[in-house]
């Protein structure tokens, strides 16, 4: 039952976090660009501010659930008298996971931080470098979270 329920919870991050990144690379971004730059940098601040938010909360909740979920298969396989080996579907969304994180890692603490300075001084074209940064890896993050649900499905 716990297995389930910390399943579910991981899934259900994943679902908020790659969801996001598609609704702010397709939808939101594209809408925004109708906007005045100081509008538009204001707006997806704001947004990506929200965003931020949730996305750490889900970066926490699937690395622990993750874990403690390899390590509960572990665990039972050496008590069962097995040796455990990943497979190579977990080893792949484990690793490519750990890259997108570490990617967040940097959109958040170093492209947003550059993002605020720029909002806080009324500096639109360094708002607009800042997110323009940010779309890209948010671009790179999108394709690895598609790639993970890919092969996690598919192998």
């Amino acid at each position: 039952m716990l297995y389930n329920a910390l399943l579910l919870v991981h899934v259900l991050s994943i679902i908020v976090w790659i969801g996001g990144m598609v609704f702010a690379h397709f939808f939101l971004r594209p809408a925004a660009m109708s906007l005045e730059p100081a509008q538009r940098v204001h707006l997806m601040h704001g947004v990506l501010q929200r965003f931020f938010g949730a996305v750490s909360v889900a970066v926490v909740v699937v690395l622990g659930s993750g874990l403690w979920m390899i390590g509960r298969v572990a665990k039972q396989t050496v008590q069962a008298g097995g040796s455990f080996a990943m497979p190579l579907d977990w080893t792949i969304m484990a690793t490519l996971g750990l890259v997108m994180m570490a990617l967040f890692g940097h959109i958040r603490f170093a492209l947003f931080k550059r993002l605020q300075r720029a909002v806080a001084v009324s500096d639109w074209a360094a708002g607009g470098k800042a997110l323009g940064s940010i779309r890209t890896l948010v671009g790179v993050n999108l394709a690895l979270g598609v790639l993970i649900v890919a092969v996690t499905l598919l192998i």
